[in-house]
């Protein structure tokens, strides 16, 4: 099946909604947050532990799994929910932002992106259609659309370019892109340019794509700068459609983005930051490391059903 999105209810004091979002693999509940399994795996976390904690859908990077193991062996064992033992649903992004990370391992033109792998250096060459055979092999229930991430900050010439460009891959991917139970969403560029983002998301809506994100944020810009290219994108998507803001997962930022309107967020900044000794709590963060824990054996956070 393809995605269905429902709003079930909408606030009546902001732009936040609650929405049913269903899956081959679940129904899940918006707004949600994605851990990131970069290669197959949520760091530190088993998929049972993912279970307990009533997780609905995790991100999967298709750009590492592509370096390795490679997608075709992940075809093989029967696709990226059977390869990782994973019974919710799944989304991969396209490359594009890892691409934009690699900024030195990469040339971009129209056909594609040619780049050196940050494992052996070994070259390759990603277009649209290599991004959608990659996605299709791993099977996950959402798929992204390629799509060309700009720096911040970055001359409104290289932004436009860069969004048009991810406007032309995007039909691409829509021409070459078939599964019974995977959709494909399109990516909202425009850098920090609100004419740039309304033009962008207005030309992608008259794709039809099931489901919108918008990309290229979090990326250096001041956090009320992000949230005034929220204030005039959000309103040019579907009502009827989930919104997903990429690479968005500190807890303010989140809640910036349900009451404007957004309904998914993905972020390694979680797993990354308890790695690390600094916790989210609903009292705020924790920096565990400090001394005065040592002796402490109390819960980290009462209000978690967590194993901490």
């Amino acid at each position: 099946m393809t995605i269905k999105f429902e709003v079930i209810k909408d606030s009546k004091k902001t732009k936040a909604r609650l929405g049913k979002l269903f899956t081959h693999h679940g129904v899940i509940e918006t707004p949600v947050f994605m851990p990131v399994g970069t290669q197959a795996t949520v760091k530190a976390m088993t998929p049972r532990e993912l279970e307990d904690l009533d997780i609905q859908i995790i991100l999967s990077n298709s750009y590492h799994l592509f370096l390795r193991p490679g997608h075709n062996l992940i075809a093989q064992a029967g696709g990226l929910h059977k390869f990782m033992d994973w019974k919710g649903a799944i989304l991969t992004d396209s490359g594009g932002f890892q691409v934009f990370s690699l900024e030195k391992l990469n040339k971009i033109n129209d056909e594609g992106v040619s780049f050196n792998s940050h494992i052996d250096g070994s070259k390759h060459f990603v277009s649209p259609e290599k991004a959608m055979e990659v996605q299709m092999a791993l099977g996950a229930d959402i798929a992204m659309a390629f799509d060309e991430c700009t720096p911040y900050p970055a001359g409104k010439y290289q932004v436009e370019i860069a969004a048009q460009r991810t406007f032309q891959w995007a039909k691409r991917c829509k021409k070459v892109h078939h599964g019974l139970n995977q959709s494909l969403f399109g990516i909202v560029q425009g850098g920090t340019f609100k004419d740039l983002r309304i033009e962008n998301a207005k030309k992608l809506v008259e794709l039809d794509f099931p489901g919108y994100a918008i990309g290229g944020l979090s990326v250096g810009e001041p956090k009320s700068l992000m949230y005034e290219i929220l204030d005039c994108t959000v309103p040019c998507l579907p009502n009827n459609k989930p919104r997903y803001l990429m690479g968005v997962g500190a807890p303010q930022s989140i809640l910036e983005g349900v009451t404007r309107g957004v309904d998914m967020f993905d972020c390694v900044l979680p797993t990354r930051n308890a790695r690390n000794g600094s916790l989210f709590t609903s009292s705020g963060k924790l920096s565990i490391t400090n001394a005065k824990y040592k002796d402490d054996f109390t819960p980290l956070d009462n209000k978690c059903k967590c194993y901490t």
